[in-house]
């Protein structure tokens, strides 16, 4: 993969952080002043229709990569905005309890609990119940529930959501069904066909290596028509360059979430970053990511207080041990100048496409000598 570690200006040291923010491609910055920069420079208010491009661009790249259509997604500036704009563009009904798992992110609760005053309430799986435990999601699928949120790689265990086997109790229920996969866009394989749900919100800031700020929702468009956006703009209207005060016409399909006056420049830079992990390609960043999980995981099994299974995973090993081992190995990877994070009595280590064999072995020699 060493060519492919070459396409990313990765910091010095080990970098196992994707799970926080990806690694910037190497072209971002030429690619980034050639297609916003330079317009606004040269062109000043005449730049728009090539910064409108990128949006349509990084829409197209997003479809490519999830193989959907374009004109079904939208950005947003975050995953919990995303969130809070489709439960408040629901039809009314009198269901509004939305259900999650209590180790989703919780940005996702906080949106739903700001709803409170259009009578949202939140429902949590508790945290000690498998996330793929589909008697527990069939059990608190009750009749108040008007919305199911997955998360399809949980952030602080690595756990790999079973997307369409809940979506499906889901469509039994008339429930309609969110997937969050800010944790798994860019690093394992997604087709939107096969998944079969309402809404999917994510993120570029991770495994996609697009920076922060540009967040994106994906709307089945099959019910998108029956969704009245509340936070609307002038881009969220079929024709945004009408200019008539006293008409406003929902756009056909998911870009009436759009808004006022978008955010051009972090999708600039996310598109370049899309673009990136297509051209490499999902199967392959993934069949690399666990290739290295693997070499770690042979030295690390013994010592861990939670099986881990590679298939059931996504890109972080979220590793808990033992204090005294937890210890040793925090001191090891910091002196090895690694970069990692620690959530209580466990760390979290991220593999992508830049990692090399070389660091998985590194790693996996601290852990032989715990």
């Amino acid at each position: 993969m060493q060519d492919t570690n070459r396409q990313f200006s990765v910091p010095k040291g080990m970098y196992l952080l994707s799970h926080s923010v990806g690694c910037l491609p190497v072209l971002t910055r030429s690619s980034v002043a050639q297609s916003y920069f330079e317009p606004w420079q040269q062109h000043g208010g005449d730049a728009w229709p090539q910064w409108l491009n990128i949006i349509e661009q990084f829409c197209h790249e997003l479809a490519d990569l999830f193989n959907t259509n374009a004109d079904d997604i939208c950005p947003q500036s975050s995953v919990s905005n995303g969130l809070s704009q489709y439960l408040q563009a629901l039809p009314l009904k009198t269901a509004r309890t939305v259900l999650m798992h209590a180790s989703a992110f919780p940005s996702l609760g906080f949106a739903v609990q700001g709803l409170a005053a259009y009578g949202f309430n939140l429902k949590l799986i508790d945290k000690d119940i498998d996330p793929n435990d589909l008697d527990a999601w069939q059990a608190l699928l009750t009749d108040d529930v008007a919305v199911a949120v997955i998360t399809h790689v949980h952030s602080n265990s690595g756990v790999l959501s079973d997307v369409a086997g809940i979506a499906q109790l889901c469509r039994a229920k008339n429930v309609c069904c969110v997937v969050d996969v800010a944790q798994s866009a860019g690093l394992i394989p997604i087709d939107l066909q096969s998944w079969q749900v309402d809404l999917v919100l994510g993120s570029c800031v991770k495994w996609l290596c697009g920076g922060p700020g540009a967040g994106f929702m994906w709307v089945n468009p099959g019910h998108v028509n029956e969704l009245t956006p509340k936070n609307i703009g002038w881009f969220s209207h079929e024709s945004p360059f009408e200019f008539d005060i006293e008409h406003f016409s929902y756009a056909k399909g998911a870009k009436r979430f759009w808004g006022g006056t978008p955010s051009i420049l972090p999708y600039a830079s996310a598109l370049v970053g899309i673009q990136q992990i297509n051209n490499i390609g999902v199967p392959k960043i993934y069949a690399h990511s666990k290739a290295l999980q693997r070499i770690v995981l042979d030295h690390a099994a013994e010592y861990l207080l939670n099986p881990i299974g590679l298939a059931y995973s996504g890109g972080t090993l979220c590793l808990h041990l033992a204090k005294p081992r937890l210890e040793t190995l925090v001191s090891g990877l910091t002196q090895a100048n690694a970069y990692f994070d620690q959530r209580r009595d466990g760390i979290r280590l991220s593999w992508h496409i830049y990692n090399t064999e070389q660091e998985a072995l590194q790693v996996a020699e601290i852990f032989r000598c715990l």
